[in-house]
Protein backbone atom coordinates (compact mmCIF):
# COMPACT_ATOMS: atom_id res chain seq x y z
CA UNK A 1 0.00 0.00 0.00
CA UNK A 2 1.14 3.52 -0.77
CA UNK A 3 2.38 5.50 2.24
CA UNK A 4 2.70 2.40 4.44
CA UNK A 5 5.49 0.03 5.47
CA UNK A 6 8.86 1.44 4.40
CA UNK A 7 6.99 4.39 2.90
CA UNK A 8 5.28 5.39 6.17
CA UNK A 9 7.88 8.09 6.91
CA UNK A 10 7.07 10.04 3.75
CA UNK A 11 3.50 10.67 4.92
CA UNK A 12 2.37 13.12 7.59
CA UNK A 13 -1.31 12.58 8.37
CA UNK A 14 -2.87 12.78 4.94
CA UNK A 15 -0.19 14.99 3.36
CA UNK A 16 2.96 13.60 1.74
CA UNK A 17 6.22 15.27 2.77
CA UNK A 18 8.84 16.73 0.47
CA UNK A 19 12.48 15.54 0.42
CA UNK A 20 15.55 17.69 1.06
CA UNK A 21 18.92 17.30 2.79
CA UNK A 22 18.34 13.56 3.20
CA UNK A 23 15.13 14.04 5.22
CA UNK A 24 11.37 13.97 4.68
CA UNK A 25 9.98 17.34 5.70
CA UNK A 26 6.79 19.33 6.16
CA UNK A 27 6.63 22.71 4.48
CA UNK A 28 6.63 25.81 6.63
CA UNK A 29 3.86 27.15 4.37
CA UNK A 30 1.36 24.94 6.20
CA UNK A 31 -0.38 24.54 2.85
CA UNK A 32 -1.01 21.46 0.74
CA UNK A 33 -1.73 20.87 -2.94
CA UNK A 34 -4.56 18.47 -3.70
CA UNK A 35 -4.12 15.74 -6.31
CA UNK A 36 -7.35 14.80 -8.05
CA UNK A 37 -7.98 11.17 -9.02
CA UNK A 38 -8.95 11.35 -12.74
CA UNK A 39 -11.40 8.44 -12.34
CA UNK A 40 -13.31 9.56 -9.24
CA UNK A 41 -12.61 13.29 -9.80
CA UNK A 42 -12.11 13.58 -6.04
CA UNK A 43 -9.01 14.41 -4.00
CA UNK A 44 -6.85 11.30 -3.78
CA UNK A 45 -3.63 12.63 -2.24
CA UNK A 46 -2.12 15.84 -0.91
CA UNK A 47 1.46 17.07 -1.15
CA UNK A 48 3.39 19.91 0.48
CA UNK A 49 3.21 23.38 -1.06
CA UNK A 50 6.90 24.24 -0.73
CA UNK A 51 8.05 27.83 -0.37
CA UNK A 52 10.73 29.69 -2.29
CA UNK A 53 12.88 29.70 0.84
CA UNK A 54 12.64 25.90 1.01
CA UNK A 55 13.70 25.74 -2.65
CA UNK A 56 16.70 27.94 -1.76
CA UNK A 57 17.71 25.60 1.06
CA UNK A 58 17.36 22.55 -1.19
CA UNK A 59 19.59 24.25 -3.76
CA UNK A 60 22.21 25.08 -1.15
CA UNK A 61 22.41 21.52 0.18
CA UNK A 62 22.37 20.20 -3.37
CA UNK A 63 25.35 22.35 -4.33
CA UNK A 64 27.31 21.31 -1.25
CA UNK A 65 26.54 17.60 -1.69
CA UNK A 66 27.57 17.67 -5.35
CA UNK A 67 31.14 18.73 -4.53
CA UNK A 68 31.87 15.60 -2.52
CA UNK A 69 29.77 13.35 -4.80
CA UNK A 70 31.96 14.37 -7.76
CA UNK A 71 34.92 12.91 -5.82
CA UNK A 72 33.10 9.60 -5.23
CA UNK A 73 34.58 6.82 -7.39
CA UNK A 74 32.55 5.88 -10.44
CA UNK A 75 32.15 2.28 -9.33
CA UNK A 76 30.70 3.47 -6.01
CA UNK A 77 28.19 5.75 -7.73
CA UNK A 78 27.17 2.83 -9.95
CA UNK A 79 26.87 0.52 -6.94
CA UNK A 80 24.37 2.87 -5.25
CA UNK A 81 22.37 3.21 -8.48
CA UNK A 82 22.13 -0.58 -8.81
CA UNK A 83 20.94 -0.71 -5.19
CA UNK A 84 18.26 1.94 -5.86
CA UNK A 85 17.12 0.04 -8.97
CA UNK A 86 16.67 -3.16 -6.96
CA UNK A 87 14.69 -1.36 -4.22
CA UNK A 88 12.52 0.34 -6.86
CA UNK A 89 11.63 -2.99 -8.45
CA UNK A 90 11.07 -4.60 -5.05
CA UNK A 91 8.45 -1.94 -4.24
CA UNK A 92 6.78 -1.84 -7.65
CA UNK A 93 3.30 -2.58 -6.22
CA UNK A 94 2.79 0.53 -4.03
CA UNK A 95 4.34 2.82 -6.66
CA UNK A 96 2.12 1.32 -9.37
CA UNK A 97 -0.88 1.85 -7.08
CA UNK A 98 -0.05 5.57 -6.99
CA UNK A 99 0.19 5.69 -10.80
CA UNK A 100 -3.25 4.08 -11.09
CA UNK A 101 -4.85 6.56 -8.68
CA UNK A 102 -2.99 9.75 -9.66
CA UNK A 103 -2.89 9.54 -13.44
CA UNK A 104 -5.36 6.68 -14.22
CA UNK A 105 -2.64 4.51 -15.75
CA UNK A 106 -3.93 0.95 -16.36
CA UNK A 107 -2.71 -1.35 -13.55
CA UNK A 108 -0.54 -3.59 -15.74
CA UNK A 109 1.09 -0.61 -17.50
CA UNK A 110 1.76 1.01 -14.12
CA UNK A 111 3.76 -2.01 -12.93
CA UNK A 112 5.61 -2.09 -16.26
CA UNK A 113 6.61 1.56 -15.85
CA UNK A 114 8.20 0.92 -12.46
CA UNK A 115 10.07 -2.21 -13.60
CA UNK A 116 11.26 -0.43 -16.75
CA UNK A 117 12.48 2.42 -14.55
CA UNK A 118 14.54 0.05 -12.43
CA UNK A 119 16.07 -1.43 -15.57
CA UNK A 120 16.86 2.05 -16.86
CA UNK A 121 18.68 2.97 -13.64
CA UNK A 122 20.81 -0.19 -13.78
CA UNK A 123 21.59 0.24 -17.47
CA UNK A 124 22.61 3.85 -16.85
CA UNK A 125 24.96 2.78 -14.06
CA UNK A 126 26.67 0.29 -16.39
CA UNK A 127 26.83 2.70 -19.32
CA UNK A 128 28.13 5.50 -17.13
CA UNK A 129 31.00 3.42 -15.79
CA UNK A 130 32.05 2.67 -19.37
CA UNK A 131 31.72 6.06 -21.08
CA UNK A 132 32.85 8.19 -18.12
CA UNK A 133 35.80 5.86 -17.53
CA UNK A 134 37.28 6.83 -20.88
CA UNK A 135 38.88 10.06 -21.97
CA UNK A 136 40.76 11.28 -25.03
CA UNK A 137 44.46 11.74 -25.70
CA UNK A 138 45.42 14.23 -28.41
CA UNK A 139 48.81 15.23 -29.74
CA UNK A 140 49.58 18.66 -31.19
CA UNK A 141 51.42 17.78 -34.40
CA UNK A 142 48.26 16.62 -36.18
CA UNK A 143 47.42 20.31 -36.76
CA UNK A 144 49.52 22.16 -39.39
CA UNK A 145 52.42 24.22 -38.09
CA UNK A 146 52.80 22.30 -34.81
CA UNK A 147 55.47 19.98 -33.50
CA UNK A 148 54.59 17.26 -31.02
CA UNK A 149 55.16 19.44 -27.97
CA UNK A 150 51.71 19.27 -26.44
CA UNK A 151 49.74 16.35 -25.04
CA UNK A 152 46.05 17.04 -24.42
CA UNK A 153 44.10 14.84 -21.99
CA UNK A 154 40.31 15.28 -22.01
CA UNK A 155 37.73 13.88 -19.63
CA UNK A 156 34.08 14.45 -18.78
CA UNK A 157 33.26 16.32 -15.58
CA UNK A 158 29.84 17.04 -13.96
CA UNK A 159 27.87 20.22 -14.59
CA UNK A 160 26.74 20.69 -10.97
CA UNK A 161 23.07 20.87 -9.98
CA UNK A 162 20.55 19.40 -12.43
CA UNK A 163 16.91 20.50 -12.29
CA UNK A 164 14.67 17.67 -13.49
CA UNK A 165 11.02 18.27 -14.41
CA UNK A 166 9.16 15.17 -15.64
CA UNK A 167 5.59 15.09 -17.02
CA UNK A 168 2.42 13.55 -15.59
CA UNK A 169 2.20 10.66 -18.04
CA UNK A 170 5.45 8.94 -16.98
CA UNK A 171 6.24 10.56 -13.61
CA UNK A 172 8.51 7.69 -12.53
CA UNK A 173 10.18 6.61 -15.77
CA UNK A 174 10.78 10.13 -17.08
CA UNK A 175 12.11 11.14 -13.68
CA UNK A 176 14.67 8.33 -13.41
CA UNK A 177 15.71 8.94 -17.04
CA UNK A 178 16.99 12.28 -15.73
CA UNK A 179 18.04 11.27 -12.21
CA UNK A 180 20.23 8.26 -13.08
CA UNK A 181 22.36 9.99 -15.79
CA UNK A 182 22.75 13.05 -13.53
CA UNK A 183 23.96 10.99 -10.58
CA UNK A 184 26.32 8.63 -12.42
CA UNK A 185 27.94 11.68 -14.03
CA UNK A 186 28.67 13.19 -10.59
CA UNK A 187 25.90 15.78 -10.47
CA UNK A 188 23.34 16.46 -7.75
CA UNK A 189 19.68 16.72 -8.63
CA UNK A 190 16.58 18.70 -7.68
CA UNK A 191 13.35 17.06 -8.84
CA UNK A 192 10.15 19.03 -9.38
CA UNK A 193 7.53 16.36 -10.09
CA UNK A 194 4.27 17.13 -11.88
CA UNK A 195 1.36 17.71 -9.49
CA UNK A 196 -0.42 14.62 -10.83
CA UNK A 197 2.29 12.03 -10.50
CA UNK A 198 3.94 13.72 -7.50
CA UNK A 199 3.12 10.95 -5.01
CA UNK A 200 4.42 8.27 -7.39
CA UNK A 201 7.60 10.32 -7.75
CA UNK A 202 7.95 10.78 -3.97
CA UNK A 203 7.73 6.99 -3.49
CA UNK A 204 10.39 6.54 -6.17
CA UNK A 205 12.67 9.13 -4.51
CA UNK A 206 12.33 7.23 -1.24
CA UNK A 207 13.83 4.19 -2.97
CA UNK A 208 16.94 6.30 -3.69
CA UNK A 209 16.89 7.45 -0.05
CA UNK A 210 16.77 3.82 1.13
CA UNK A 211 19.70 2.98 -1.16
CA UNK A 212 21.88 5.30 0.94
CA UNK A 213 22.78 8.19 -1.35
CA UNK A 214 24.52 11.07 0.48
CA UNK A 215 22.36 13.72 2.15
CA UNK A 216 21.43 16.66 -0.03
CA UNK A 217 22.38 14.94 -3.27
CA UNK A 218 18.75 14.38 -4.26
CA UNK A 219 15.92 16.77 -3.44
CA UNK A 220 12.26 16.54 -4.39
CA UNK A 221 10.23 19.72 -3.97
CA UNK A 222 6.48 19.75 -4.53
CA UNK A 223 4.14 22.66 -4.93
CA UNK A 224 2.32 24.87 -7.35
CA UNK A 225 4.09 25.77 -10.55
CA UNK A 226 2.73 29.29 -10.23
CA UNK A 227 4.57 29.72 -6.91
CA UNK A 228 7.85 27.85 -7.37
CA UNK A 229 7.97 26.99 -11.10
CA UNK A 230 9.72 30.10 -12.43
CA UNK A 231 11.68 30.40 -9.19
CA UNK A 232 13.16 26.95 -9.82
CA UNK A 233 13.84 27.30 -13.55
CA UNK A 234 15.44 30.74 -13.16
CA UNK A 235 17.36 29.87 -9.98
CA UNK A 236 21.04 30.86 -10.18
CA UNK A 237 22.00 27.61 -8.47
CA UNK A 238 20.76 25.47 -11.38
CA UNK A 239 23.44 24.37 -13.85
CA UNK A 240 21.24 22.40 -16.26
CA UNK A 241 17.52 21.80 -16.86
CA UNK A 242 16.04 18.56 -18.17
CA UNK A 243 12.34 19.04 -18.89
CA UNK A 244 9.69 16.84 -20.45
CA UNK A 245 6.23 18.26 -20.97
CA UNK A 246 4.30 20.67 -23.13
CA UNK A 247 4.79 24.20 -24.37
CA UNK A 248 5.74 25.30 -20.84
CA UNK A 249 9.18 24.19 -21.97
CA UNK A 250 9.30 26.96 -24.57
CA UNK A 251 8.69 29.54 -21.82
CA UNK A 252 11.37 27.89 -19.64
CA UNK A 253 13.91 27.98 -22.47
CA UNK A 254 13.32 31.72 -22.92
CA UNK A 255 13.78 32.45 -19.22
CA UNK A 256 16.62 30.07 -18.34
CA UNK A 257 20.11 31.47 -18.08
CA UNK A 258 23.20 30.37 -20.00
CA UNK A 259 22.86 26.72 -19.05
CA UNK A 260 22.43 23.50 -21.04
CA UNK A 261 18.80 22.55 -21.74
CA UNK A 262 17.33 19.15 -22.54
CA UNK A 263 13.70 19.53 -23.62
CA UNK A 264 11.06 17.21 -25.03
CA UNK A 265 7.85 19.11 -25.65
CA UNK A 266 5.38 16.81 -27.38
CA UNK A 267 4.58 15.92 -30.95
CA UNK A 268 2.02 15.45 -33.68
CA UNK A 269 3.44 12.12 -34.80
CA UNK A 270 2.30 11.23 -38.31
CA UNK A 271 1.70 7.72 -39.59
CA UNK A 272 2.18 7.60 -43.39
CA UNK A 273 0.60 4.52 -44.98
CA UNK A 274 1.56 3.56 -48.56
CA UNK A 275 -0.46 1.40 -50.95
CA UNK A 276 1.73 -1.68 -50.51
CA UNK A 277 1.59 -1.62 -46.67
CA UNK A 278 0.50 -4.66 -44.64
CA UNK A 279 -2.82 -3.20 -43.48
CA UNK A 280 -3.26 -5.67 -40.61
CA UNK A 281 0.14 -4.61 -39.29
CA UNK A 282 -0.78 -0.96 -39.76
CA UNK A 283 -4.12 -1.35 -37.97
CA UNK A 284 -2.47 -3.10 -34.99
CA UNK A 285 0.13 -0.36 -34.72
CA UNK A 286 -2.46 2.41 -35.02
CA UNK A 287 -4.33 0.87 -32.07
CA UNK A 288 -1.13 0.45 -30.04
CA UNK A 289 0.31 3.79 -31.12
CA UNK A 290 -2.85 5.87 -31.05
CA UNK A 291 -4.82 4.51 -28.11
CA UNK A 292 -2.49 2.99 -25.50
CA UNK A 293 -2.75 4.97 -22.26
CA UNK A 294 -5.69 6.72 -23.93
CA UNK A 295 -3.37 8.49 -26.37
CA UNK A 296 -1.65 10.45 -23.58
CA UNK A 297 1.86 9.88 -24.89
CA UNK A 298 4.12 12.29 -26.75
CA UNK A 299 5.01 9.45 -29.12
CA UNK A 300 1.40 8.43 -29.74
CA UNK A 301 0.24 8.25 -33.35
CA UNK A 302 -1.51 11.63 -33.61
CA UNK A 303 -2.49 11.63 -37.29
CA UNK A 304 -2.85 8.95 -39.99
CA UNK A 305 -1.93 10.00 -43.54
CA UNK A 306 -3.13 7.13 -45.72
CA UNK A 307 -3.14 6.71 -49.50
CA UNK A 308 -6.71 7.02 -50.81
CA UNK A 309 -6.65 3.63 -52.56
CA UNK A 310 -6.22 1.71 -49.29
CA UNK A 311 -7.96 4.15 -46.92
CA UNK A 312 -11.38 2.43 -46.87
CA UNK A 313 -9.85 -0.97 -46.08
CA UNK A 314 -7.56 0.45 -43.37
CA UNK A 315 -10.35 2.45 -41.69
CA UNK A 316 -12.54 -0.68 -41.53
CA UNK A 317 -9.74 -2.71 -39.93
CA UNK A 318 -9.04 0.01 -37.34
CA UNK A 319 -12.77 0.39 -36.58
CA UNK A 320 -13.04 -3.35 -35.91
CA UNK A 321 -10.13 -3.21 -33.48
CA UNK A 322 -11.44 -0.10 -31.70
CA UNK A 323 -14.72 -1.94 -31.09
CA UNK A 324 -12.76 -4.51 -29.04
CA UNK A 325 -11.04 -1.98 -26.77
CA UNK A 326 -12.23 -2.04 -23.17
CA UNK A 327 -13.21 1.29 -21.63
CA UNK A 328 -13.33 1.95 -17.89
CA UNK A 329 -11.32 2.41 -14.69
CA UNK A 330 -7.54 1.77 -14.61
CA UNK A 331 -7.95 -0.63 -11.67
CA UNK A 332 -9.73 -3.01 -14.09
CA UNK A 333 -6.80 -2.78 -16.52
CA UNK A 334 -9.02 -1.29 -19.21
CA UNK A 335 -7.45 -0.27 -22.51
CA UNK A 336 -9.04 3.20 -22.40
CA UNK A 337 -9.03 4.93 -19.01
CA UNK A 338 -9.99 8.50 -17.98
CA UNK A 339 -7.75 11.27 -19.27
CA UNK A 340 -5.73 13.06 -16.64
CA UNK A 341 -8.00 16.03 -15.88
CA UNK A 342 -11.27 17.74 -16.66
CA UNK A 343 -9.45 20.55 -18.48
CA UNK A 344 -7.73 17.96 -20.66
CA UNK A 345 -11.06 16.27 -21.43
CA UNK A 346 -12.61 19.65 -22.26
CA UNK A 347 -9.75 20.47 -24.64
CA UNK A 348 -10.17 17.13 -26.44
CA UNK A 349 -13.91 17.74 -26.71
CA UNK A 350 -13.24 21.14 -28.25
CA UNK A 351 -11.16 19.51 -30.99
CA UNK A 352 -13.90 16.93 -31.60
CA UNK A 353 -16.62 19.60 -31.87
CA UNK A 354 -14.51 21.61 -34.30
CA UNK A 355 -14.02 18.50 -36.49
CA UNK A 356 -17.76 17.79 -36.41
CA UNK A 357 -18.68 21.32 -37.41
CA UNK A 358 -16.25 21.15 -40.34
CA UNK A 359 -17.53 17.83 -41.67
CA UNK A 360 -15.26 15.06 -40.41
CA UNK A 361 -16.68 11.52 -40.61
CA UNK A 362 -17.21 10.03 -37.14
CA UNK A 363 -16.41 6.30 -37.23
CA UNK A 364 -17.92 5.94 -33.73
CA UNK A 365 -20.33 8.05 -31.72
CA UNK A 366 -18.54 10.59 -29.54
CA UNK A 367 -19.07 9.56 -25.93
CA UNK A 368 -17.79 11.11 -22.72
CA UNK A 369 -18.47 10.49 -19.03
CA UNK A 370 -16.53 12.86 -16.80
CA UNK A 371 -12.87 12.47 -17.74
CA UNK A 372 -13.54 9.21 -19.58
CA UNK A 373 -13.65 9.61 -23.35
CA UNK A 374 -14.45 6.61 -25.54
CA UNK A 375 -11.98 5.91 -28.40
CA UNK A 376 -12.82 7.81 -31.55
CA UNK A 377 -11.52 7.60 -35.12
CA UNK A 378 -12.22 10.64 -37.30
CA UNK A 379 -12.10 9.98 -41.04
CA UNK A 380 -12.05 12.52 -43.89
CA UNK A 381 -10.23 15.08 -41.76
CA UNK A 382 -9.07 18.15 -43.67
CA UNK A 383 -6.22 20.58 -42.99
CA UNK A 384 -8.64 23.34 -41.91
CA UNK A 385 -9.63 21.32 -38.83
CA UNK A 386 -7.80 21.97 -35.55
CA UNK A 387 -7.27 18.25 -34.93
CA UNK A 388 -5.19 18.06 -38.11
CA UNK A 389 -2.49 20.10 -36.31
CA UNK A 390 -3.11 20.23 -32.56
CA UNK A 391 -2.06 17.52 -30.12
CA UNK A 392 -5.21 16.12 -28.43
CA UNK A 393 -3.40 13.98 -25.84
CA UNK A 394 -6.45 11.74 -25.73
CA UNK A 395 -8.08 8.75 -27.46
CA UNK A 396 -9.13 10.64 -30.60
CA UNK A 397 -7.31 9.95 -33.85
CA UNK A 398 -7.73 11.84 -37.15
CA UNK A 399 -7.32 10.26 -40.61
CA UNK A 400 -6.37 12.36 -43.62
CA UNK A 401 -6.61 10.68 -47.02
CA UNK A 402 -3.73 11.55 -49.36
CA UNK A 403 -3.16 11.06 -53.08
CA UNK A 404 0.63 11.10 -53.11
CA UNK A 405 3.62 10.45 -50.90
CA UNK A 406 4.62 14.10 -51.31
CA UNK A 407 1.26 15.20 -49.89
CA UNK A 408 1.85 13.09 -46.77
CA UNK A 409 5.39 14.39 -46.29
CA UNK A 410 4.20 17.97 -46.78
CA UNK A 411 1.54 17.65 -44.06
CA UNK A 412 4.01 16.04 -41.68
CA UNK A 413 6.61 18.77 -42.26
CA UNK A 414 4.10 21.64 -42.12
CA UNK A 415 3.55 20.86 -38.41
CA UNK A 416 5.34 22.98 -35.82
CA UNK A 417 6.15 19.69 -34.09
CA UNK A 418 8.84 17.23 -35.16
CA UNK A 419 9.17 14.49 -32.55
CA UNK A 420 8.62 11.18 -34.33
CA UNK A 421 6.79 9.75 -37.30
CA UNK A 422 6.30 6.39 -38.94
CA UNK A 423 5.93 4.99 -42.42
CA UNK A 424 4.38 1.68 -43.45
CA UNK A 425 5.52 0.10 -46.72
CA UNK A 426 7.14 -3.11 -47.97
CA UNK A 427 9.52 -1.07 -50.15
CA UNK A 428 12.60 -0.35 -48.05
CA UNK A 429 13.96 2.11 -50.61
CA UNK A 430 10.81 4.25 -50.40
CA UNK A 431 10.88 3.96 -46.61
CA UNK A 432 14.42 5.35 -46.41
CA UNK A 433 13.63 8.19 -48.84
CA UNK A 434 10.51 9.14 -46.88
CA UNK A 435 12.40 8.90 -43.58
CA UNK A 436 15.06 11.29 -44.89
CA UNK A 437 12.35 13.71 -46.04
CA UNK A 438 10.38 13.73 -42.75
CA UNK A 439 11.41 16.55 -40.42
CA UNK A 440 11.21 14.55 -37.21
CA UNK A 441 13.75 13.41 -34.63
CA UNK A 442 12.97 9.75 -35.27
CA UNK A 443 11.17 7.85 -38.02
CA UNK A 444 9.92 4.34 -37.31
CA UNK A 445 9.62 2.03 -40.31
CA UNK A 446 6.73 -0.45 -40.09
CA UNK A 447 6.07 0.25 -36.41
CA UNK A 448 4.32 2.90 -34.34
CA UNK A 449 6.42 5.69 -32.79
CA UNK A 450 8.01 4.80 -29.45
CA UNK A 451 10.50 6.32 -27.02
CA UNK A 452 12.12 3.04 -26.07
CA UNK A 453 14.20 1.08 -25.71
CA UNK A 454 15.53 3.66 -23.30
CA UNK A 455 19.10 3.56 -24.60
CA UNK A 456 18.01 4.65 -28.10
CA UNK A 457 18.50 8.35 -28.93
CA UNK A 458 15.26 10.30 -28.43
CA UNK A 459 14.95 13.83 -29.72
CA UNK A 460 12.62 16.25 -31.43
CA UNK A 461 13.00 18.94 -34.06
CA UNK A 462 11.29 22.36 -34.16
CA UNK A 463 8.87 22.91 -31.23
CA UNK A 464 9.28 19.29 -30.10
CA UNK A 465 12.44 20.01 -28.18
CA UNK A 466 16.11 20.79 -27.70
CA UNK A 467 18.91 18.25 -27.44
CA UNK A 468 18.70 14.48 -27.35
CA UNK A 469 17.78 11.93 -24.69
CA UNK A 470 18.52 8.24 -24.34
CA UNK A 471 20.90 6.91 -21.69
CA UNK A 472 24.22 7.75 -23.40
CA UNK A 473 23.09 11.12 -24.73
CA UNK A 474 21.71 12.15 -21.34
CA UNK A 475 24.95 11.24 -19.55
CA UNK A 476 27.00 13.19 -22.08
CA UNK A 477 24.62 16.16 -21.94
CA UNK A 478 24.96 16.33 -18.15
CA UNK A 479 28.76 16.62 -18.35
CA UNK A 480 31.24 19.05 -19.85
CA UNK A 481 34.69 18.49 -21.29
CA UNK A 482 37.75 19.26 -19.19
CA UNK A 483 41.15 19.43 -20.90
CA UNK A 484 44.58 19.22 -19.34
CA UNK A 485 47.50 20.08 -21.67
CA UNK A 486 51.03 18.89 -20.94
CA UNK A 487 53.62 21.16 -22.59
CA UNK A 488 56.97 19.58 -23.45
CA UNK A 489 60.22 21.51 -23.84
CA UNK A 490 61.15 19.57 -26.98
CA UNK A 491 59.08 17.63 -29.54
CA UNK A 492 58.40 14.04 -28.58
CA UNK A 493 58.07 11.31 -31.20
CA UNK A 494 57.66 7.62 -30.60
CA UNK A 495 60.09 6.85 -33.42
CA UNK A 496 63.33 8.86 -33.69
CA UNK A 497 65.77 9.22 -36.60
CA UNK A 498 67.42 5.89 -36.05
CA UNK A 499 68.41 6.81 -32.56
CA UNK A 500 67.18 8.18 -29.24
CA UNK A 501 66.34 11.77 -28.49
CA UNK A 502 68.67 13.49 -26.09
CA UNK A 503 67.18 13.51 -22.62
Amino acid sequence: MAGTGVFAEILDGDVYKYYADGEWKKSSSGKAVAIINPTTRKTQYKVQACTQEEVNKAMESSKAAQKSWAKTPLWKRAELLHKAAAILKEHKAPIAECLVKEIAKPAKDAVTEVVRSGDLVSYTAEEGVRILGEGKFLVSDSFPGNERTKYCLTSKIPLGVILAIPPFNYPVNLAVSKIAPALIAGNSLVLKPPTQGAVSALHMVHCFHLAGFPKGLISCVTGKGSEIGDFLTMHPGVNCISFTGGDTGIAISKKAGMIPLQMELGGKDACIVLEDADLDLVASNIIKGGFSYSGQRCTAVKIVLVMESVADALVEKVKAKIAKLTVGPPEDDCDITPVVSESSANFIEGLVKDAKEKGATFCQDYKRDGNLIWPLLLDDVRPDMRIAWEEPFGPVLPVIRINSIEEGIHHCNASNFGLQGCVFTKDVNKAILISDAMETGTVQINSAPARGPDHFPFQGLKDSGIGSQGVTNSINMMTKIKSTVINLPTPSYTLGNGGHSKL
